[in-house]
């Protein structure tokens, strides 16, 4: 049986949250109600202050940072002005 919870909540960061469940493709309700069903099954919570990264991220960061320092910067441009940086950033 289904019911309804009525939650006070900053309607920015309600906003905020539906726009990155948007994002994912689920409704807020369904990220609401996994995040109740880990509560329950773990009793308990937790706040972290800094966001993370996903894995494939990371690891293109990392492989990207190890081609610098060794020298082989195929990826990575550098340039001496804004104006260079956003015509690059424009043309992809």
């Amino acid at each position: 049986m289904k019911t309804i919870l009525n939650v006070k909540v900053d309607s920015e960061e309600k906003e905020k949250a539906k726009q990155i469940a948007m994002e994912m493709g689920v409704p807020l309700s369904t990220i609401i109600n996994a995040q109740l069903r880990e509560f329950i099954r773990t009793r308990e919570f937790s706040v972290k202050l800094e966001p993370r990264l996903k894995p494939a991220v990371e690891k293109e960061l990392l492989k990207m940072s190890k081609e610098y320092h060794s020298g082989k910067c195929e990826k990575i441009k550098f340039v001496k002005s804004v104006e260079k940086a956003r015509k690059i950033l424009s043309s992809k």
